[in-house]
């Protein structure tokens, strides 16, 4: 993701930022400044852009040897107990 793209954020987060920017520029923030404080802000707070849903499951092609085994060994337990 280039520098200043915005596209990783979810609408909240968009919305959150330009609330804040709004606050600063209020109190007589540049504008570039308020917007890259609010980013900041954003970021500090809730951890960089995170798409709704991006704790969803992987299909079995993006899982690592070792989660696929461990999936294997659970789903076996679980078969037999």
């Amino acid at each position: 993701m280039p520098q200043g793209d915005k596209s990783a954020y979810t609408d909240k987060q968009k919305r959150k930022a330009a609330h804040i920017a709004e606050g600063y520029e209020e109190r007589g923030v540049p504008e570039a400044e308020a917007e890259a404080r609010a980013w900041a802000t954003v970021n500090k707070q809730d951890g960089g852009g995170k798409k709704s849903g991006s704790g969803r499951q992987q299909t079995p092609e993006q899982r690592s040897a070792a989660a696929k085994k461990g999936w294997e060994t659970r789903r076996r337990k679980a078969a037999s107990g």
